[in-house]
Protein backbone atom coordinates (compact mmCIF):
# COMPACT_ATOMS: atom_id res chain seq x y z
CA UNK A 1 0.00 0.00 0.00
CA UNK A 2 1.25 3.50 -0.89
CA UNK A 3 2.43 5.77 1.88
CA UNK A 4 -0.04 8.63 2.29
CA UNK A 5 1.81 11.89 2.94
CA UNK A 6 0.53 15.19 4.28
CA UNK A 7 1.34 16.77 0.90
CA UNK A 8 -0.93 14.27 -0.86
CA UNK A 9 -3.75 14.93 1.56
CA UNK A 10 -3.34 18.69 1.08
CA UNK A 11 -3.35 18.33 -2.73
CA UNK A 12 -6.53 16.26 -2.67
CA UNK A 13 -8.15 18.66 -0.27
CA UNK A 14 -7.42 21.61 -2.57
CA UNK A 15 -8.69 19.75 -5.63
CA UNK A 16 -11.81 18.29 -4.04
CA UNK A 17 -12.82 20.75 -1.34
CA UNK A 18 -13.45 17.82 0.97
CA UNK A 19 -12.37 17.63 4.62
CA UNK A 20 -8.88 16.55 5.65
CA UNK A 21 -9.90 13.27 7.22
CA UNK A 22 -12.15 12.43 4.26
CA UNK A 23 -9.22 13.09 1.91
CA UNK A 24 -6.95 10.85 3.93
CA UNK A 25 -9.54 8.06 3.90
CA UNK A 26 -10.05 8.45 0.15
CA UNK A 27 -6.32 8.16 -0.51
CA UNK A 28 -6.04 5.09 1.69
CA UNK A 29 -9.00 3.51 -0.10
CA UNK A 30 -7.42 4.17 -3.49
CA UNK A 31 -3.75 3.40 -2.81
CA UNK A 32 -2.69 7.02 -3.05
CA UNK A 33 -4.18 7.64 -6.52
CA UNK A 34 -5.36 11.29 -6.49
CA UNK A 35 -7.75 10.99 -9.45
CA UNK A 36 -9.29 7.77 -8.13
CA UNK A 37 -9.60 9.40 -4.68
CA UNK A 38 -11.49 12.35 -6.21
CA UNK A 39 -13.91 9.93 -7.88
CA UNK A 40 -14.31 8.08 -4.57
CA UNK A 41 -15.12 11.34 -2.79
CA UNK A 42 -17.62 12.24 -5.49
CA UNK A 43 -19.44 8.94 -5.07
CA UNK A 44 -19.66 9.66 -1.36
CA UNK A 45 -21.01 13.15 -2.03
CA UNK A 46 -17.97 14.73 -0.38
CA UNK A 47 -16.35 16.48 -3.34
CA UNK A 48 -19.31 18.57 -4.44
CA UNK A 49 -18.09 21.36 -2.20
CA UNK A 50 -15.24 22.05 -4.62
CA UNK A 51 -17.65 23.24 -7.31
CA UNK A 52 -19.24 25.67 -4.90
CA UNK A 53 -16.14 27.02 -3.18
CA UNK A 54 -15.68 29.84 -5.70
CA UNK A 55 -19.10 31.35 -5.15
CA UNK A 56 -19.45 34.53 -3.13
CA UNK A 57 -20.90 33.84 0.30
CA UNK A 58 -22.05 37.14 1.81
CA UNK A 59 -25.22 35.99 3.55
CA UNK A 60 -25.44 33.69 6.58
CA UNK A 61 -25.58 34.40 10.28
CA UNK A 62 -23.76 36.00 13.18
CA UNK A 63 -23.77 33.79 16.26
CA UNK A 64 -23.23 34.86 19.86
CA UNK A 65 -22.45 33.01 23.09
CA UNK A 66 -21.87 34.26 26.64
CA UNK A 67 -20.64 32.31 29.63
CA UNK A 68 -20.20 34.37 32.79
CA UNK A 69 -17.48 36.95 32.22
CA UNK A 70 -16.64 35.72 28.73
CA UNK A 71 -18.42 36.18 25.40
CA UNK A 72 -17.76 35.25 21.77
CA UNK A 73 -19.07 36.18 18.34
CA UNK A 74 -18.75 34.32 15.04
CA UNK A 75 -19.74 35.07 11.47
CA UNK A 76 -20.57 32.07 9.30
CA UNK A 77 -21.37 32.92 5.70
CA UNK A 78 -23.60 31.28 3.12
CA UNK A 79 -24.62 32.32 -0.39
CA UNK A 80 -28.28 33.03 0.31
CA UNK A 81 -30.49 34.20 3.14
CA UNK A 82 -32.62 31.12 2.47
CA UNK A 83 -29.87 28.91 3.90
CA UNK A 84 -29.59 31.20 6.93
CA UNK A 85 -33.17 30.20 7.73
CA UNK A 86 -32.29 26.51 7.58
CA UNK A 87 -32.45 25.03 11.11
CA UNK A 88 -29.48 22.77 10.40
CA UNK A 89 -27.35 25.78 9.44
CA UNK A 90 -28.57 27.72 12.48
CA UNK A 91 -27.64 24.80 14.72
CA UNK A 92 -24.14 24.71 13.24
CA UNK A 93 -23.65 28.45 13.84
CA UNK A 94 -24.85 28.04 17.44
CA UNK A 95 -22.42 25.15 18.02
CA UNK A 96 -19.52 27.10 16.53
CA UNK A 97 -20.27 30.21 18.60
CA UNK A 98 -20.25 28.08 21.76
CA UNK A 99 -16.87 26.61 20.79
CA UNK A 100 -15.62 30.14 20.12
CA UNK A 101 -15.76 30.86 23.86
CA UNK A 102 -12.57 28.84 24.16
CA UNK A 103 -10.90 30.21 21.00
CA UNK A 104 -10.49 33.70 22.47
CA UNK A 105 -10.94 35.42 19.11
CA UNK A 106 -8.48 33.16 17.22
CA UNK A 107 -10.14 32.06 13.98
CA UNK A 108 -7.49 29.46 13.14
CA UNK A 109 -7.79 27.90 16.57
CA UNK A 110 -11.57 27.80 16.24
CA UNK A 111 -11.36 26.22 12.77
CA UNK A 112 -9.22 23.41 14.16
CA UNK A 113 -11.40 22.64 17.19
CA UNK A 114 -13.29 19.36 17.23
CA UNK A 115 -16.90 19.84 16.17
CA UNK A 116 -19.26 18.34 18.81
CA UNK A 117 -20.70 14.92 18.00
CA UNK A 118 -18.47 14.57 14.96
CA UNK A 119 -15.10 13.13 13.95
CA UNK A 120 -14.33 16.37 12.08
CA UNK A 121 -12.91 19.70 13.14
CA UNK A 122 -14.95 22.87 12.59
CA UNK A 123 -13.44 23.64 9.18
CA UNK A 124 -14.04 20.10 7.94
CA UNK A 125 -17.58 20.08 9.30
CA UNK A 126 -18.42 23.34 7.49
CA UNK A 127 -16.99 21.85 4.28
CA UNK A 128 -19.14 18.75 4.72
CA UNK A 129 -22.18 20.98 5.21
CA UNK A 130 -21.51 22.55 1.81
CA UNK A 131 -22.20 19.16 0.25
CA UNK A 132 -25.23 18.57 2.47
CA UNK A 133 -26.93 21.95 2.03
CA UNK A 134 -25.70 22.73 -1.46
CA UNK A 135 -24.21 26.20 -1.04
CA UNK A 136 -20.77 27.60 -0.43
CA UNK A 137 -20.29 28.58 3.21
CA UNK A 138 -17.40 29.49 5.46
CA UNK A 139 -16.42 30.46 8.97
CA UNK A 140 -15.28 34.00 8.25
CA UNK A 141 -14.28 35.44 11.61
CA UNK A 142 -14.62 35.35 15.36
CA UNK A 143 -14.12 37.83 18.21
CA UNK A 144 -14.17 37.63 21.98
CA UNK A 145 -14.59 39.85 25.03
CA UNK A 146 -13.81 38.99 28.65
CA UNK A 147 -13.57 40.82 31.97
CA UNK A 148 -11.95 39.92 35.27
CA UNK A 149 -14.81 41.40 37.26
CA UNK A 150 -18.22 42.47 36.02
CA UNK A 151 -20.28 41.24 33.06
CA UNK A 152 -20.13 40.66 29.32
CA UNK A 153 -23.43 41.83 27.84
CA UNK A 154 -24.70 40.71 24.46
CA UNK A 155 -27.17 41.84 21.82
CA UNK A 156 -28.26 40.26 18.53
CA UNK A 157 -30.03 42.44 15.99
CA UNK A 158 -32.49 40.90 13.51
CA UNK A 159 -32.48 37.69 15.52
CA UNK A 160 -34.03 34.81 13.58
CA UNK A 161 -33.35 32.13 16.21
CA UNK A 162 -31.93 32.23 19.76
CA UNK A 163 -28.38 33.60 19.62
CA UNK A 164 -28.18 34.05 15.84
CA UNK A 165 -28.98 37.06 13.66
CA UNK A 166 -27.50 39.72 11.38
CA UNK A 167 -25.55 41.95 13.79
CA UNK A 168 -23.92 40.81 17.01
CA UNK A 169 -22.46 42.99 19.78
CA UNK A 170 -20.54 42.17 22.94
CA UNK A 171 -19.71 44.72 25.65
CA UNK A 172 -17.41 44.04 28.57
CA UNK A 173 -18.28 46.09 31.68
CA UNK A 174 -15.90 46.13 34.64
CA UNK A 175 -17.66 46.73 37.95
CA UNK A 176 -18.15 45.24 41.40
CA UNK A 177 -21.75 46.43 41.48
CA UNK A 178 -25.07 44.58 41.15
CA UNK A 179 -24.56 42.14 38.28
CA UNK A 180 -28.16 42.09 37.04
CA UNK A 181 -28.41 45.87 36.95
CA UNK A 182 -24.98 46.04 35.35
CA UNK A 183 -26.08 43.61 32.64
CA UNK A 184 -29.18 45.72 31.97
CA UNK A 185 -27.13 48.82 31.22
CA UNK A 186 -24.67 46.65 29.28
CA UNK A 187 -27.45 45.41 26.99
CA UNK A 188 -28.57 48.98 26.38
CA UNK A 189 -25.02 49.97 25.43
CA UNK A 190 -24.80 46.91 23.16
CA UNK A 191 -28.02 47.98 21.41
CA UNK A 192 -26.56 51.48 21.03
CA UNK A 193 -23.41 50.02 19.43
CA UNK A 194 -25.47 47.92 17.03
CA UNK A 195 -27.24 51.09 15.87
CA UNK A 196 -24.30 53.52 15.70
CA UNK A 197 -21.30 51.31 14.80
CA UNK A 198 -18.64 53.35 16.65
CA UNK A 199 -15.06 53.10 15.40
CA UNK A 200 -13.39 53.17 18.82
CA UNK A 201 -14.10 53.25 22.53
CA UNK A 202 -12.06 56.40 23.19
CA UNK A 203 -10.69 59.15 20.95
CA UNK A 204 -7.06 58.13 21.51
CA UNK A 205 -7.88 54.60 20.30
CA UNK A 206 -8.90 55.79 16.83
CA UNK A 207 -6.53 54.84 14.04
CA UNK A 208 -4.18 57.72 13.21
CA UNK A 209 -4.72 57.03 9.51
CA UNK A 210 -8.50 57.39 9.86
CA UNK A 211 -8.13 60.65 11.78
CA UNK A 212 -5.69 62.12 9.24
CA UNK A 213 -7.86 61.07 6.31
CA UNK A 214 -10.92 62.73 7.85
CA UNK A 215 -8.95 65.86 8.66
CA UNK A 216 -7.63 66.04 5.07
CA UNK A 217 -11.15 65.80 3.65
CA UNK A 218 -12.45 68.50 5.99
CA UNK A 219 -9.46 70.72 5.23
CA UNK A 220 -10.12 70.48 1.50
CA UNK A 221 -13.77 71.32 2.01
CA UNK A 222 -12.91 74.28 4.23
CA UNK A 223 -10.38 75.70 1.78
CA UNK A 224 -12.99 75.61 -0.97
CA UNK A 225 -14.88 78.19 1.06
CA UNK A 226 -12.14 80.73 0.37
CA UNK A 227 -11.84 81.73 4.02
CA UNK A 228 -8.48 82.76 5.59
CA UNK A 229 -6.22 80.06 7.07
CA UNK A 230 -6.77 81.16 10.68
CA UNK A 231 -10.55 80.81 10.21
CA UNK A 232 -10.07 77.46 8.46
CA UNK A 233 -8.09 76.16 11.45
CA UNK A 234 -10.97 77.00 13.80
CA UNK A 235 -13.45 75.43 11.38
CA UNK A 236 -11.42 72.21 11.31
CA UNK A 237 -11.22 72.10 15.12
CA UNK A 238 -15.00 72.32 15.38
CA UNK A 239 -15.68 69.81 12.64
CA UNK A 240 -13.18 67.28 14.04
CA UNK A 241 -14.78 67.65 17.46
CA UNK A 242 -18.15 66.85 15.88
CA UNK A 243 -16.57 63.91 14.03
CA UNK A 244 -15.23 62.43 17.27
CA UNK A 245 -18.67 62.79 18.83
CA UNK A 246 -20.07 60.73 15.95
CA UNK A 247 -17.54 57.86 15.88
CA UNK A 248 -16.16 57.50 19.44
CA UNK A 249 -18.42 55.37 21.64
CA UNK A 250 -18.02 57.23 24.93
CA UNK A 251 -18.59 60.58 23.15
CA UNK A 252 -21.68 59.51 21.20
CA UNK A 253 -25.17 60.59 22.25
CA UNK A 254 -26.76 57.58 23.94
CA UNK A 255 -29.58 56.43 21.65
CA UNK A 256 -31.55 55.05 24.60
CA UNK A 257 -32.18 58.48 26.17
CA UNK A 258 -31.19 60.79 23.29
CA UNK A 259 -29.67 63.34 25.68
CA UNK A 260 -26.57 62.17 27.50
CA UNK A 261 -23.32 60.87 26.05
CA UNK A 262 -22.65 57.17 26.60
CA UNK A 263 -19.96 58.13 29.11
CA UNK A 264 -22.40 60.26 31.12
CA UNK A 265 -25.14 57.61 30.89
CA UNK A 266 -22.77 55.10 32.47
CA UNK A 267 -21.88 57.59 35.19
CA UNK A 268 -25.57 58.06 35.98
CA UNK A 269 -26.07 54.28 36.05
CA UNK A 270 -23.36 53.86 38.68
CA UNK A 271 -25.75 55.02 41.41
CA UNK A 272 -28.22 52.27 40.56
CA UNK A 273 -25.51 49.61 40.10
CA UNK A 274 -23.77 50.61 43.32
CA UNK A 275 -20.22 50.88 41.99
CA UNK A 276 -18.11 52.54 39.25
CA UNK A 277 -18.60 51.19 35.72
CA UNK A 278 -15.93 50.96 33.03
CA UNK A 279 -16.30 49.68 29.48
CA UNK A 280 -13.28 47.43 29.01
CA UNK A 281 -13.92 46.43 25.42
CA UNK A 282 -16.64 46.09 22.81
CA UNK A 283 -16.89 44.19 19.52
CA UNK A 284 -19.48 44.44 16.79
CA UNK A 285 -19.84 42.03 13.87
CA UNK A 286 -22.24 42.79 11.06
CA UNK A 287 -23.06 40.07 8.56
CA UNK A 288 -21.33 40.47 5.21
CA UNK A 289 -19.46 43.60 6.27
CA UNK A 290 -16.64 44.28 3.81
CA UNK A 291 -17.52 41.42 1.46
CA UNK A 292 -17.76 42.45 -2.17
CA UNK A 293 -21.19 41.22 -3.19
CA UNK A 294 -21.83 40.10 -6.74
CA UNK A 295 -24.35 42.34 -8.46
CA UNK A 296 -26.86 40.23 -10.36
CA UNK A 297 -28.54 41.62 -13.49
CA UNK A 298 -31.78 39.66 -13.27
CA UNK A 299 -33.20 41.06 -16.53
CA UNK A 300 -30.03 40.08 -18.43
CA UNK A 301 -30.12 36.62 -16.86
CA UNK A 302 -33.73 36.07 -17.98
CA UNK A 303 -32.92 37.33 -21.46
CA UNK A 304 -29.96 34.98 -21.65
CA UNK A 305 -32.05 31.98 -20.65
CA UNK A 306 -34.80 32.94 -23.10
CA UNK A 307 -32.31 33.22 -25.97
CA UNK A 308 -30.68 29.95 -25.06
CA UNK A 309 -27.24 31.51 -24.73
Amino acid sequence: MATITAAMVKELRVKSGAGMMDCKTALNENDGDIDAAIDWLRTKGLATAAKKSGRIASEGLVGIAVDGTKGALVEVNSETDFVARNEQFQGMVTDISTLALEADGDNDALSNMSYPGSDKNVEEYVTAMIATIGENMSLRRTAAVSVDEGVVSAYIHNQIAPGVGKIGVLVGLKSSGDQDKLNNIGKQVAMHIAATNPLALRQDELSADIVEREKAVLMEQARDSGKPENIIEKMIEGRMRKYFEEVVLLSQTFVIDGENTVEKALKLAEKDVGAPIEIVKFVRIELGEGIEKKEEDFAAEVASVASGS
